[in-house]
């Protein structure tokens, strides 16, 4: 491993955080120097403009505030490309803003839970890794991704079993979204009129349900059966161009 010497600026907004974080950097990682710490995004660009650190450790949480983390790593990005950026947060259930903050371009998240900052991370970070985590966000991940196979697999199943082509997908998709036959019809690509559209439709019952369930089945009730059967994803439902 590498034990180059570097410089760290902490800015954390709870000062017992903030005072513990400083220990494990004097006696868990003695090849870092903190040349200062910051409580606020007040205190932070100053401190940065009279020293430029090689690594800024940032809590996203700062005054209350879940967004004022994420800014200040985008403007570390825009205007600071060579320094590193590693998030240490206690937003543990806040997945979204773990996304917002990789996306304005941190090198990595460590969640202030289960495992404390270590010098492997850390480590990794100054080395030049990317997408550095510990392990409560790697387990959300590892499960996030075995539960998506896993729908996926149902998913593909469930095409197969059901005889559902392209257009049928896209009918669905669109019922779910509100969308009428009228309005499908106008889809980018799509071939049918509404009365083809109506057809597919009780195609689609026909296949769906069973003989004795079919009548009196309309539009919502079978996007809630398409949805049981895992045909189509509650959680991606996004319109095609029209």
């Amino acid at each position: 491993m590498d034990t180059k010497k570097f410089q760290v600026i902490i800015v954390e907004d709870v000062k017992l955080e903030l005072k513990g974080t400083q220990e494990i950097f004097r006696h868990e990682i003695p090849n870092a120097e903190v040349i200062g710490v910051a409580m606020t995004e007040a205190e932070f660009w100053p401190l940065l403009e009279s020293q430029t650190p090689d690594l800024v450790l940032l809590d996203l949480g700062l005054g209350g505030s879940t967004t004022i983390g994420v800014d200040i790593c985008k403007s570390l990005r825009a205007d600071y490309p060579q320094i590193k950026v590693l998030i240490f947060t206690g937003e543990v259930l806040n997945e979204k803003l773990w996304v917002d903050a990789l996306n304005a371009g941190a090198d990595g998240i460590i969640l202030k839970t289960g495992e404390l900052l270590t010098a492997t991370d850390v480590q990794a970070v100054m080395d030049g890794k990317k997408l550095v985590f510990n392990y409560p966000i790697l387990e959300k991940i590892v499960n996030r991704f075995k539960d998506a196979v896993v729908q996926d697999m149902r998913r593909q199943e469930a095409i197969i079993t059901y005889d559902i082509d392209e257009y049928d997908e896209r009918l669905l998709r669109h019922l779910a979204l509100g969308y009428t036959k009228d309005m499908i019809t106008n889809l980018k690509g799509m071939p049918f009129g509404v009365k083809s559209l109506e057809k597919r439709q009780n195609e689609l019952i026909a296949r769906l349900f069973a003989s004795d369930e079919r009548i009196g089945v309309n539009a919502c009730r079978l996007v809630t059966r398409a949805l049981e059967l895992r045909i189509i994803d509650i959680d991606h439902l996004e319109a095609d161009e029209e």
